[in-house]
C-alpha cells in the first residue's frame, strides 16, 4: 500500500527548518511497502491564525480550527484536551489546572500561539508529562517598535493631538499649543534587559536617551558597551532616577506587581511610564491614581492587568496613550509565530525535542 505524500518525511530535506525525509528515498520505500500510513495527531487550534499557517496545519494534522475567531471559554478549554493530541492555544486562554485536570492522556503537547506562557500552568503540564512550546524571538523588533511609539507618543501627546483635530476644535498653531517634552537628552530605565529590551536600548539610542537598565541579571560587559547602558542592581534605586521607564520583563509570579505602589512613587512626577510586556507586571489601580493625581507626567499602555478591560478612569486621561494589545500585531510577526508553531508540532510528532521547548528553571 502506498502511502499518501502527506506521511512521508526524513532526515535530508528543510521544510520549515525542520529536518524531513529524502522524498526519493521514502517513496521508493514506499513502494516496497516499507512504509505505512499512521493516524495523522488531531490539533486543536483556538483562535484564528493566518490563513497560511491554517491551511499548512490542515495539511500536515487533523486539525480543527476557530472560524470565528471567538475567546474559548473554560467550558470549551475543558472539551478541547479532553480530545487533542497537540493544543495551540494563545494569550487569551487560561490553561490552568482545572483545564489540565481533564486532558485526555493522548495530550502531550501544547504549542502555544506566543512568547509569553503566563496563561498556561507549567508545573502541572510537567506533571502530567506535557511538553510545553512557546515562540521566542519573532517578536522582538515589532514589540520594540511600538515601545519606541508609546515613549514618542507618550512625550510628545500624539494621540491627545490626533483626538484635538478630529474633534474641530483645534484653531491652528499657537507657541504654547500642545507643548510636549523633548526626549533626547533625557534617562530612559528599562525593566528586562533580554531580547526586546535590547532592541528597545538600540532604538532609544538613536533618539539620544541614555540607556539605563535593571534585570535579574546582568548582561555581558560587551552588550553594555554597545549599548551605552548603566545597570542598576537596585530597581529602586533605577526608578527614581529615570524621565521615563520601560516595562520589558516577562510576567512570572516574581514579577507580579513589580510596578507596585511604593515603587511607582519612586518616580520623578516628570516621569513616563510604557508598558508593552504584561500588564499585571505594574499595579495599575496604583498607576492611575497618581496619573489622576497629577504625580506623574503620562503613561504609555499596550497591554492591562485584567484585559480586555481598562481601568475606566485611564480612559479618560489625556496624558495617557493607550491601545489593545498590538504590540506584536505585524503580519510578518504573526507568520513567523505560526511557522514556530508548526515546527514545534511536526518535531515533537516525529519524535524529537521541539526546539521551543518552555523551561520552568529559565522563566
Amino acid at each position: 500500500m502506498i502511502p499518501h505524500p502527506a506521511f512521508v518525511i526524513a532526515p535530508q530535506v528543510c521544510y520549515l527548518g525542520v529536518a524531513v525525509p529524502d522524498l526519493h528515498r521514502a517513496r521508493h520505500a514506499a513502494t516496497r511497502g516499507d512504509l505505512m500510513p499512521t493516524k495523522k495527531p488531531l490539533v486543536i487550534v483556538t483562535r484564528k491564525l493566518p490563513d497560511a499557517i491554517e491551511t499548512r496545519m490542515m495539511e500536515l494534522f487533523d486539525t480543527r480550527l476557530n472560524h470565528d475567531d471567538h475567546a474559548f471559554s473554560q467550558a470549551e478549554l475543558i472539551e478541547a484536551v479532553k480530545v487533542a493530541d497537540v493544543l495551540v492555544p494563545t494569550v487569551t486562554d487560561r490553561i490552568d489546572s482545572r483545564v489540565l485536570a481533564q486532558a485526555n492522556p493522548e495530550l502531550r503537547l501544547i504549542a502555544s500561539f506566543g512568547t509569553g506562557v503566563d496563561h498556561i500552568d507549567l508545573a502541572t503540564a510537567r506533571q502530567r508529562g506535557i511538553t510545553v512550546t512557546s515562540t521566542p524571538g519573532v517578536l522582538t523588533e515589532d514589540t520594540a517598535d511600538m515601545t519606541m511609539a508609546l515613549i514618542l507618543g507618550t512625550a510628545r501627546r500624539l494621540a491627545e493631538g490626533e483626538r484635538l483635530l478630529r474633534s474641530a476644535k483645534w484653531n491652528g498653531w499657537s507657541p504654547t499649543g500642545m507643548l510636549g517634552h523633548r526626549i533626547w537628552g533625557k534617562r530612559l530605565g528599562i525593566i528586562g534587559m533580554g531580547r526586546i529590551g535590547q532592541a528597545v536600548a538600540r532604538r532609544a539610542r538613536a533618539f539620544g536617551l541614555s540607556i539605563h537598565y535593571h534585570n535579574r541579571n546582568r548582561v555581558h560587559e560587551q552588550v553594555e558597551a554597545e549599548l551605552e547602558a548603566t545597570y542598576w542592581e537596585s530597581l529602586d534605586q533605577m526608578l527614581a532616577r529615570m524621565d521615563v521607564i520601560s516595562v520589558n520583563c516577562p510576567h512570572t509570579p516574581a514579577t507580579y506587581h513589580l510596578l507596585s505602589a511604593r515603587r511607582l512613587k519612586l518616580l520623578p512626577a516628570h516621569a513616563i511610564v510604557v508598558n508593552t510586556a504584561r500588564g499585571e507586571v505594574i499595579d495599575e489601580n496604583a498607576l492611575t491614581r497618581m496619573l489622576v493625581a497629577g504625580e506623574l507626567a503620562g503613561a504609555g499602555l499596550d497591554v492591562f492587568e485584567h484585559e480586555p478591560a481598562v481601568n475606566p478612569k485611564l480612559l479618560e486621561l489625556d496624558k495617557v496613550v493607550l491601545l489593545p494589545h498590538m504590540g506584536s500585531a505585524t503580519i510578518e510577526g504573526r507568520l513567523d509565530m505560526g511557522e514556530k508553531v508548526l515546527i514545534n508540532i511536526k518535531t515533537f510528532v516525529d519524535g524529537h525535542r521541539p526546539p521551543d521547548r518552555v523551561l520552568e528553571a529559565l522563566l
